[in-house]
């Protein structure tokens, strides 16, 4: 890089201020300083967009091996599945003719089921007047304090207009 000390940026001062003059020396100083300030940002995008390409070429790389070794686990996860299923039928090949004539036979005759039978629940939780909450009561008019039959005739029945209040 260039090697700017301070007894050059004073002879570069000294010749700007002849060459230029005094009047437009701040004006041209400050387009220096913002076309530098243009280029350092393009200079640092530029190396964040290297920085970025090299990280995705490192990514891919990564990608391409993580998918190599996938592959390489579930062809093995297949043989070994394969080799399960071998050792598993030649396992299995001798139990097929017990004494009984099925398996169901043989639970049966042990005094156990394979499945207990579906039950239909008889209560239904939705149902129970418990279950629903007070405030829901209160707006569907459902009641929630019970009444004797007396105290329901008198709340219905209709009042005479000659008894007074």
């Amino acid at each position: 890089m260039i090697d700017l000390g301070i007894s050059k940026l004073a002879l570069i001062g000294a010749v700007a201020l002849i060459v230029i003059g005094p009047e437009k020396l701040p004006r041209v100083a400050r387009t220096v300083g913002a076309l530098l300030g243009k280029a350092q940002r393009y200079v640092a995008d530029v190396k964040a967009e290297v920085s970025r390409s090299m990280d995705l070429e490192e990514l891919k790389k990564m990608k391409d091996s993580v998918e190599s070794a996938a592959r390489d686990v579930e062809s093995s996860v297949q043989s070994g599945a394969s080799d399960f299923e071998k050792s598993w039928s030649e396992a299995t090949a001798g139990l097929d003719g017990s004494s009984y004539g099925s398996s169901s036979d043989a639970l049966n005759a042990l005094g156990t089921e394979a499945y207990p039978a579906y039950r239909h629940p008889k209560k239904n939780w939705r149902i129970k007047q418990k279950a629903m909450p007070q405030w829901f009561k209160a707006r569907t008019g459902v009641r929630t304090r019970t009444q004797s039959g007396a105290a329901r005739v008198a709340r219905f029945r209709p009042r005479s207009s000659s008894a007074p209040r």
